[in-house]
């Protein structure tokens, strides 16, 4: 048991910061969307390019990669694609990820052991490599809205899963603010409001009424 007299005003190891987690983006292709049937598509194409924003806003690691892009999947998904210009994405032909050298390699690269997930389909092509990076210690965010399985059940199904094996189910608004998680960093305030004014929904009007009532200081 902890004595209060130890409790102090200290973040969780639990937390993602800048400085301890990578973001892997698997399979956002044309093919992959097509057979994406678990939510509306256009709200997960928004989330994420969300979360990649918010991965380049505080330069966190970043993996992409793709499965059978110029035999059937397609490119990755070009919003996507524009976020880390010049950056090619691992293409695999297995549909597990993490049964793929390069992007084992590439994961490994980063130096993380926290692994934030997003990718399409959630009940094959993320639930397969997250299980697999739990089961060599790594630490698994899955970004539950900037992925879609083939039906609601699939998506659902597979998240539970995932959850019963250790992952820990967050949203790209969410990785986002844990990243920032004190208004007074003043280094990357201002690109974070911008990320959620444009990918934020009513969240991001919020802002944009609050810096146009109260002022352009107008936190939160």
């Amino acid at each position: 048991m902890v004595s209060i007299a130890d409790v102090t005003a200290t973040p969780s190891p639990d937390l993602l910061t800048p400085d301890n987690c990578a973001v892997l983006f698997v399979d956002h292709q044309p093919q992959m969307f097509f057979g994406t049937g678990s939510g509306d598509r256009t709200a997960i194409i928004n989330a994420t390019v969300g979360l990649a924003r918010a991965a380049r806003t505080f330069d966190v690691p970043v993996v992409l990669s793709t499965v059978a892009a110029e035999s059937f999947s397609g490119p990755l998904l070009p919003q996507l694609a524009e976020v880390f210009p010049g950056r090619k994405p691992v293409d695999r032909t297995s549909m597990n990820a993490w049964e793929d050298r390069e992007f084992v390699e590439a994961v490994k690269a980063t130096g993380r052991r926290k692994l934030v997930i997003a990718g399409l389909w959630t009940e094959v092509c993320v639930v397969l490599p997250a299980l697999s990076a739990l089961a060599q210690g790594y630490e698994v965010y899955v970004v539950t809205d900037a992925s879609g399985g083939v039906s609601p059940q699939a998506h659902d199904h597979a998240v539970q899963r995932m959850v019963q094996a250790g992952a820990v189910p967050v949203t790209w608004v969410q990785v986002l603010l844990e990243l920032q998680r004190d208004w007074a960093r003043t280094e990357t305030y201002g690109a974070v409001t911008d990320v959620v004014k444009e990918y934020g929904g009513a969240y991001g009007l919020g802002i944009v009424y609050a810096q146009a009532v109260i002022g352009a200081h107008a936190a939160g």
